[in-house]
C-alpha cells in the first residue's frame, strides 16, 4: 500500500479525498434549530431531532447522525418559530367599507414527515401558508364592522383568524402560533374621505345629544335651587315683611346701577336727592329733617 502510494501521490491523494467526503457525509450534523427528514429513493425513512412539543431546543436529538452516501437524501427542516407575511390586501367589512389590510402569522412546523409530504420544502410551504392567510383573514374580516377593525375588539377577532388557520395549516404539520395585523388602513382617495366625514358627523352627533343632555341636567338642578330659594324666601318673608323690603330694594339697586351683566352698554348717570323715597334703605327708615 505505501509502495502504491509512493507511485502515485496524486491518485493516493485523490482517493484519499473521496473516502474523506464519503465519510464525512456518513455522519452529518444535525443542529439543535433543525430537525430532518431522511429520504430514500424518494421515500421518507426515518426522522431527525423531530419536534416535540415541551421538550426545549437543545435536548437529546440533536448532534452526530448517520446516512448512505449517495442513497439517503436529508431534506432540513426548520425547528424554531418562523413567520409568514400577507401582502396588503383589501377587505370589505359588513358595513360595506373597504380597509386594506396587513397582516403576518408565526408558526412552527411539528410534523417534518407530514410538511415533508403535502410541501416538499420550506419555501413551497410558505407560499401555501400565504394563500390560507389571506383566504382566512379575508373571510373572518368580512363578517365584522368597520368600527371593530379599529378598535380593541380586533384582539379577538385575530384569535378567531388563528383558529381558523390553525385547522387548515395542521393538514401541513404546522401549528400556528399567533396571527396579527400590522396595519390597517382605509384606502386613498374618496373612501377615505368619505370614512372621515362619517366620522366626523358621527361624532358631531354625540356631542350634541351630551350638550342636550348636559342643558337638561342644568335646567333640572336650577329649576330646584329656584324652588328652594323660593321656599326660604318665603319662610324669611313671613316672619319679617321688613326684611322682605330690603331685599327687594336691594335687588332693585343692583339692576338698576349695576346692571345684570349679561348687556355691555355705555354708562348711565342717575341724580335723585338724599330724601328720594327710592333710596330710602340707603338712608334708613327714619324720616329725614327737613
Amino acid at each position: 500500500m505505501s509502495g502504491f502510494v509512493r507511485r502515485r501521490p496524486l491518485l493516493s491523494g485523490f482517493i484519499a479525498l473521496i473516502v474523506l467526503i464519503l465519510v464525512l457525509s456518513s455522519f452529518p450534523i444535525v443542529p439543535e434549530s433543525k430537525q430532518a427528514v431522511v429520504v430514500r429513493f424518494g421515500k421518507p425513512e426515518r426522522i431527525l431531532n423531530r419536534y416535540e412539543s415541551g421538550r426545549p431546543i437543545g435536548s437529546a436529538g440533536a448532534g452526530l447522525s448517520y446516512r448512505i452516501p449517495f442513497v439517503d437524501q436529508i431534506v432540513w427542516i426548520d425547528k424554531r418559530v418562523l413567520a409568514v407575511d400577507m401582502e396588503s390586501q383589501p377587505v370589505l367589512s359588513t358595513d360595506q367599507r373597504r380597509l386594506m389590510v396587513d397582516a403576518y402569522a408565526r408558526y412552527r412546523i411539528v410534523d417534518p414527515l407530514l410538511m415533508y409530504i403535502r410541501s416538499t420544502s420550506e419555501d413551497n410551504l410558505k407560499s401555501q401558508l400565504q394563500t390560507i392567510l389571506r383566504s382566512e383573514v379575508r373571510n373572518e374580516l368580512a363578517k365584522q364592522p368597520f368600527a371593530a377593525l379599529l378598535s380593541p375588539e380586533r384582539q379577538g377577532i385575530m384569535n378567531d383568524v388563528r383558529d381558523s388557520l390553525n385547522a387548515q395549516a395542521a393538514k401541513f404539520g404546522v401549528q400556528i402560533v399567533d396571527v396579527r395585523i400590522k396595519k390597517t388602513d382605509l384606502p386613498d382617495g374618496a373612501p377615505l374621505q368619505s370614512a372621515f366625514e362619517s366620522m366626523r358627523t358621527a361624532r358631531e352627533q354625540e356631542a350634541r345629544s351630551i350638550r342636550a343632555q348636559g342643558a337638561k341636567q342644568a335646567a333640572i338642578i336650577k329649576a330646584q335651587a329656584d324652588a328652594d330659594a323660593a321656599k326660604t324666601y318665603a319662610a324669611s318673608f313671613g316672619q319679617d315683611p321688613q326684611f322682605y323690603d330690603f331685599y327687594r330694594a336691594m335687588q332693585s339697586y343692583l339692576t338698576t346701577f349695576v346692571g345684570d351683566g349679561q348687556q355691555k352698554s355705555a354708562p348711565t348717570n342717575i341724580i335723585l336727592s338724599p330724601q328720594n323715597e327710592y333710596l330710602k334703605e340707603f338712608t334708613g327708615r327714619s324720616t329725614p329733617t327737613k
